[in-house]
Order: structure tokens, then sequence, then C-alpha cells
């Protein structure tokens, strides 16, 4: 969609930065962006996604459930499309499953553009399911995720932000301690034994199960 009118905005980048000191091929090969761990997307499979999303259509896709090795037939109205840790993930309405449901882009096996309407969920509902918890596995159930962070780690982690509403203080000790809302377990996990063992887990005690 958008190709025909970012391809002259890139050759005129170019065109500039090679009138400048560096060249443009000396600034690629200084300035390098690593995507460690993204997953190929379908070129068609992505334009249909944001064809779809924007024309505010349905659409009709395979889609390859990982957890089961299952490739289900689903038709879906799009409503968010999100870039988040190198990957692509469709927010959409599942109209086989009756609900808001995240779709790796990367998973789609194939897809068909509808000429019907997409369903449109009100905006606040969508903030209210996908942005409440942690990460990109929110939810609307969510549980208080509470760490301590020791002084020697505190540093970092006081710079970064882990959730919209998180809640930050210091103990006397220096140790930094951390609140925020989360829904399920595994993406922060994984993110908690980063830091192991410099984090310790005070709560709740279903997410201190998990590194001990």
């Amino acid at each position: 969609i958008l190709r025909s009118h970012i391809e002259p905005l890139r050759a005129r980048l170019r065109e500039i930065l090679g009138a400048e000191t560096h060249s443009m091929a000396e600034i690629e090969k200084r300035v390098r962006v690593l995507p460690m761990t993204s997953r190929p997307v379908d070129a068609k499979v992505y334009q249909d996604s944001l064809t779809s999303l924007l024309n505010r259509k349905r659409m009709i896709v395979s889609y390859l459930t990982r957890s089961s090795g299952e490739i289900s037939s689903r038709t879906i109205s799009p409503q968010r499309l999100v870039y988040y840790r190198d990957n692509w993930y469709l927010d959409a309405w599942c109209h086989k499953r009756r609900g808001l449901r995240m779709f790796a882009v990367d998973a789609i096996k194939s897809s068909t553009l509808s000429s019907e309407r997409a369903r449109d969920i009100p905006e606040d509902y969508l903030k209210a399911v996908l942005e409440s918890g942690y990460g990109i596995f929110s939810g609307r159930r969510t549980r208080i995720a509470r760490l301590r962070f020791s002084p020697a780690q505190a540093r970092w982690m006081a710079s970064e932000s882990w959730h919209p509403q998180q809640k930050a203080t210091w103990d006397k000790k220096g140790n930094y301690h951390l609140r925020f809302p989360y829904s399920s377990d595994p993406e922060l996990v994984m993110d908690l034994l980063r830091h192991i063992p410099e984090v310790e887990v005070l709560g709740p005690k279903s997410l201190r199960t998990h590194l001990n």
C-alpha cells in the first residue's frame, strides 16, 4: 500500500545523505540493526493484513497454532497490527472463537481478503483486554507482580519501563522495588530469568514458583 510513496522518499534520503560528509555506504557499514529473534513474514500475508486492517474488511486465514501444530481456517476482523520484539502480531476479532485473539503474522500460512465489513471493537474494550497485562500476552484478568532488584542491578532497572502502569520505589538498603500488572506468566518469567540472581519475586506466589 505504501511502497509507491515510500520509495521516492528513500531515494531522496539516500541522495541527501550521499551529499553529506559521510556517504550512505559508510553509514550502512557503521550502523547496524540486529533483529535477533525475528521470524520471516510472507509478503502477501503482510500486505493482506494491512489492506484488511485499513479498509476495515474481514480476512480469511489459515493459521498455525504452534502449541498444538494444528492449522485451522479462521475468519477474522483485524483491529491492530503490532510490531513487538522484532515480530509482527495481528490483534483481531476471531469470528470462529467469538472473541479477541492475537495472531502471529508469521504463523498465518495463507490469507484471502473478504468483501464483508470487519467488526469494529470499541477502543476502550481493546485497551482493557490487550493493554492491561504485561507484554504481548495480555488479558483482562491480571495479577500484580512485585519485584525487588538488588542495589547493583537497580541502576539499570531504574531507567527501564516494564509497564505503563508500573510503580517503583527504593528502600533504605538501595533495593529497587517494582510493581505492575500482568496476566500470563511465560513472557514475564523469561524476562526475569535474565536478571537472576539480582531479582527476587516478592509476589504473587504463583510467579515465585517459576523461579525457584
